[in-house]
């Protein structure tokens, strides 16, 4: 069982779209059974909430559901639990890394590492943005995630 965990800033559009997006190619390619996926945000603004309207828009208009999710905060047991700790930026990679135990550093890496278009770009926090900040937002996340996939089923 491999463990793989997506975290933003606030849970409740980037991190919890990669879950989503994640968990339905995973199904897609008969892969779900031997993965748990989570998403959590770095800092306690929205727990206990539902994603963003907007990000459930986009997200339904591509074929994901994500209206059931509830933010909640990274926990420190999250780094003996995950296998794969995905951060959507350098923000959320250097505050991820600030309270992570040495020994777990290996698994924090940059959500588009996996990427085969977008690699190593940062997924822009679409929360002040208009609708496309969330079209791009499911863009990129699409990408690493397939590459994620590819990556895991190797």
């Amino acid at each position: 069982m491999k463990n793989v965990l997506f975290v933003c800033t606030g849970n409740i559009c980037r991190s919890p779209t990669a879950e989503g997006v994640f968990k339905k190619l995973l199904l897609k390619k008969e892969m779900g059974r031997n993965f748990n996926v989570d998403s959590a945000g770095t800092h306690p603004y929205h727990i206990g909430r539902k994603p963003d309207d907007r990000s459930i828009r986009e997200a339904l208009l591509r074929g994901y559901d994500i209206s059931n999710h509830v933010a909640r905060q990274l926990e420190n047991i999250d780094f003996f639990c995950f296998d794969f700790i995905l951060a959507m930026d350098y923000k959320n990679i250097q505050y991820i890394k600030g309270i992570c135990p040495h020994e777990c550093f290996y698994k924090v890496k940059l959500l588009t590492y996996f990427s085969d278009y977008y690699n190593n770009f940062e997924i822009p926090d679409p929360y002040y943005s208009a609708r496309y900040g969330f079209k791009l937002v499911i863009d990129y996340i699409e990408d690493a995630c397939n590459g994620l996939v590819d990556y895991l089923n190797l």
